[in-house]
């Protein structure tokens, strides 16, 4: 009996001692699995104005609720932004402060947002939003209601200035040479007309600014450069041939690169001499509206535009005239009074004979 006695109050020890264990244990926590705030929008229509680039004020603030998991844990956030189409596939993203359930977006930086999502510019466009709540990158993340917004995006053109042998390295002034960027991503591209005078090499700088302050040159010493690097010691070299030349700056990659480019000119009997001989040259307006212009003293007479100085691309007036519209060489020729013209001719940049004759517009003032 006094055995028995004994095993009994062993096991009994044992059972309390495990019960003591599970208590030191605590409460185990367990998720919901995730209960998404709720988002609100200032305003579905947020108005994105070009001349309010400089106004740090909010044109549209999201306001959400925290994400619930049954238990207080350290949640991220982060805005998603995609266009309507999309269906979630390449949403643009903004991770958003921790604590923070309000957060406003001035007119630069929120159409900066939209434009990652390669919308057109100018035109009104659906996007979506929504916040996804995440507790790590091994748990799903759930997401908040999705808001519809209409925005009208525009484009952040840019341009770099370019001087050189070609200019005589006049100062930058309001007709200097540039490079665009119509998107503001970085990558700069125009026509540059390379023609060194005296003989002298066809060297060049970029400009970021009107001003010498500071450049784009390079470090080394190729024909043509091939890098560019913020205030190099080395002047930038085009290719040895003159001519014209589609240039791309790409700053984010540090590059630069020429492809001979298609150019277009004026001939017939209202340029100087008046016997279909004589080429006008156009100049490319690096603005991002694709036309090529001179302003030039002529006869009263008649004339066409040409590619390269050459008449298997060659464009007069659409038949009947109409003074807006030129076609290829079936079209009329295209009738001048005499006295000072702007000619314009609207055709995008492309590399030597790659273009094909197509109906296009030109101006005549």
């Amino acid at each position: 009996m006094k055995k028995i006695l004994t095993k009994f109050l062993a096991l009994s020890g044992v059972a309390l001692l495990m019960l003591s264990a599970c208590k030191k244990d605590g409460t185990l926590v367990t998720s919901n699995g995730g209960k998404a705030g709720t988002l609100t929008a200032s305003t579905t229509t947020p108005v994105l104005d070009h001349t309010k680039l400089g106004d740090t004020s909010a044109v549209v603030r999201f306001t959400f609720t925290k994400a619930d998991y049954g238990y207080s844990a350290a949640i991220a956030n982060t805005l998603q932004i995609d266009a309507a189409s999309d269906n979630w596939a390449n949403p643009t993203t903004a991770v958003l402060p921790v604590g923070t359930f309000s957060q406003g977006y001035s007119t630069a930086v929120f159409n900066n947002l939209v434009l990652k999502l390669n919308l057109p510019a100018g035109t009104a466009s659906q996007v979506v939003v929504r916040i996804a709540h995440s507790l790590s990158a091994n748990v799903k993340p759930v997401y908040s209601n999705v808001i519809s917004l209409t925005v009208t995006p525009f484009n952040l053109t840019s341009w770099i200035y370019v001087t050189g042998a070609f200019s005589g390295w006049q100062n930058p002034g309001p007709n200097e040479d540039s490079l665009i960027s119509v998107t503001g991503n970085g990558i700069y591209t125009g026509i540059i007309n390379f023609n060194a005078t005296g003989g002298g090499a066809n060297q060049f700088l970029l400009l970021p600014a009107k001003k010498w302050d500071h450049k784009y040159a390079t470090n080394d010493n190729t024909t043509p450069s091939s890098t560019i690097t913020y205030d190099a010691s080395n002047n930038l070299n085009a290719p040895a041939a003159n001519g014209q030349y589609i240039v791309t700056a790409n700053l984010n990659a540090n590059t630069i690169s020429f492809t001979p480019a298609d150019y277009y000119s004026i001939i017939g009997s209202a340029t100087p001499g008046g016997n279909w001989s004589t080429d006008m040259f156009l100049k490319f307006v690096n603005d991002g509206n694709n036309n090529w212009v001179g302003n030039f003293t002529l006869l009263a007479g008649q004339f066409k535009f040409r590619q390269d100085g050459q008449w298997s691309n060659s464009w007069g007036d659409v038949s009947p005239a109409d003074g807006i519209n030129a076609t290829d060489s079936n079209g009329g020729n295209i009738n001048a009074t005499a006295g000072t013209h702007t000619v314009t001719f609207n055709m995008a940049p492309s590399a030597v004979g790659s273009s094909a004759v197509t109906t296009t517009t030109y101006s005549l003032k």
